[in-house]
């Protein structure tokens, strides 16, 4: 019989790539990480793993029995989701991860939603980078969380987590009023980028220094390849992960920067809004198999009516 624990190991292999890395995030040591990988291969009676220079990589059965450990868990999940919602109420601790923005935005009024409706839960909010997400699902860290994705930077597909679409929005490229770049600029100023190519809503700023989103990020990652599908490479200055800093920076003088829409509310003055052809999606995304659970679907209830009320305000005031 093929331990489920020892399963779950392998699959945190084939996802992060070495055993101390598996070991680091799931708060075993190396050792005995490779001990249980051992064991699941006697279970197993054939070789799952073999060397490759220093890494460890699995075998052709290796990455077959990943793909039965996916469907194994996602059935424990539906199998915790269904007890959960046998009982009385939805309380305990709720742990969600947000992406900056969303944490002074979309949070705030889910959180107020969600204790109203449900004031035994108890959620607990964590910033982290959506591209880290998944693995905090798998390691347990987390039980739900906000995460996007922008064009040019699409999510990678993971079959260990699975998404409920939230919110599409447009971005705005943010320049100082009054600069040549903006002065230059195709759009008119207002919000509106009167149906012009990116390339030529961005070209006006191919020679001012950028803020954008740290190294690493998939915020940085658009920077770069918007900048790029424009014809220049940007000129980073600073590397910023909170939009609202972006905005107080462009204000200063100090280049030029993106914002998604529902950030861009309220903006500082001396600031120019213009809406480009470029959008993030924000998802809420949890463990495969763990969307009936009561508190992750209050989570997402709650989440989508946050984000109906703010909307409409958000275009309104763009």
């Amino acid at each position: 019989m093929l331990d489920v624990r020892r399963l779950h190991l392998l699959r945190e292999l084939d996802r992060r790539g070495t055993i101390a890395a598996v070991a680091e995030a799931l708060t075993f040591t190396a050792s005995a990480v490779s001990q249980q990988l051992g064991v699941l291969e006697r279970e197993a009676g054939v070789p799952l793993l073999e060397r490759s220079g220093r890494r460890v990589i699995l075998t052709p059965a290796g990455r077959s029995l990943v793909a039965h450990a996916d469907a194994v868990l996602n059935r424990l999940e539906q199998a915790v989701a269904e007890l959960a919602g046998a009982r009385d109420g939805i309380g305990g601790p709720l742990r969600i991860g947000t992406y900056p923005s969303g944490g002074h935005t979309i949070v705030p009024h889910a959180l107020a939603e969600l204790t109203c409706r449900h004031p035994l839960l108890e959620p607990m909010v964590r910033e982290i980078d959506s591209a880290r997400v998944s693995d905090g699902l798998r390691a347990g860290e987390l039980d739900v969380a906000l995460v996007h994705d922008y064009d040019f930077v699409p999510a990678t597909p993971d079959t260990t987590v699975d998404e409920v679409p939230l919110l599409e929005e447009p971005m705005y490229l943010v320049t100082r009023a009054g600069s040549e770049a903006t002065r230059n600029g195709k759009g008119n100023g207002n919000g509106n980028g009167n149906g012009k190519t990116l390339a030529a809503l961005l070209g006006s700023c191919a020679e001012v220094p950028w803020i954008t989103a740290r190294d690493g990020t998939t915020g940085h990652a658009m920077a770069v390849r918007a900048c790029q599908a424009a014809g220049f490479q940007p000129r980073i200055r600073h590397q910023v992960n909170d939009f609202r800093t972006v905005l107080a920076l462009v204000a200063a003088g100090q280049g030029a920067g993106f914002v998604p829409e529902m950030a861009a509310v309220p903006s500082p003055a001396g600031v120019v809004l213009t809406e480009l052809p470029l959008f993030r999606r924000s998802k809420v995304a949890f463990r495969a198999g763990g969307g009936a659970h009561p508190a992750i679907a209050a989570f997402v209830d709650a989440a989508t009516t946050a984000v109906d009320r703010m909307a409409g305000s958000c275009r309104t005031a763009v």
